[in-house]
């Protein structure tokens, strides 16, 4: 349904008779990275953001292995875990695999959205118009959930986990090699796919989707690492997902 997807991708909180805590860590600790509030090679200590989302720390490090395994996380023996930080080798080739999964993407959708679907995702855009200028982690964690509608509105669970994946590591990338986002270009082009989509021309979309990463790939200059203490860095993120926040 369009609007649970559109709840899943902006992550809003769900009720959920099972792991509810631990799933509000994960995605406290998710979206603090997706947002940049959490750099690439930051350290993540287990103590300190239990201690800041008012957990344990086993509920922290079961986070800590999802996002891992997502990409947005490295865990190292000995040493913890810290932010993923992925090379520029790395980098391209995570944007290489996203291309050919989003070009899936928009084949399967062209001439097949409902009327509910289209304004499913036209609301979404017009949000990336309010944080056009004013939040750039915003603007960007924005961007990557529109491709995450899309992915979801296919029906196919294997390709909507893939996409949500590569589109969660280049909003990684983006925080560390990204220069500001050019959220007037993703919102412009947003458009252009929904309207290409709802005239089924799927060759017009593949090549407004190819344009689209290929214009946030060339996006490439190192950005200022913040230092700040990981439990300031994490209270705003704590306070959205209910959990503590001192």
């Amino acid at each position: 349904m369009p609007n649970q997807m559109s709840a899943k991708a902006s992550g809003a909180h769900r009720a959920e008779p099972k792991g509810s805590r631990a799933q509000s860590v994960y995605r406290a600790i998710r979206r603090a990275i997706i947002e940049q509030a959490l750099r690439p090679g930051m350290k993540l200590p287990e103590d300190s953001i239990g201690e800041q989302l008012g957990v344990s720390r086993t509920l922290v490090r079961e986070a800590l292995g999802r996002l891992s395994v997502e990409g947005l996380v490295e865990l190292k023996p000995n040493k913890g875990a810290s932010v993923a930080y992925p090379t520029l080798e790395e980098a391209r080739d995570v944007f290489d695999v996203r291309r050919s999964l989003e070009r899936l993407v928009v084949q399967s959708l062209a001439g097949r959205l409902t009327a509910q679907q289209v304004t499913t995702l036209e609301t979404h855009v017009r949000l990336e118009d309010e944080a056009q200028g004013r939040d750039g982690p915003e603007s960007i964690r924005l961007a990557g959930e529109f491709h995450i509608l899309l992915s979801e509105m296919t029906g196919n669970a294997l390709l909507d986990r893939y996409v949500q994946e590569v589109s969660s590591r280049c909003s990684l990338i983006l925080a560390l090699y990204g220069r500001p986002h050019s959220s007037e270009c993703a919102v412009s082009e947003h458009r252009q796919l929904i309207e290409a989509l709802k005239r089924g021309d799927a060759e017009e979309a593949m090549a407004v989707m190819d344009h689209h990463l290929e214009a946030v790939a060339a996006r490439a200059v190192l950005a200022p690492r913040n230092s700040a203490d990981i439990r300031d860095l994490l209270a705003p993120f704590a306070r959205k997902e209910g959990l503590k926040s001192s």
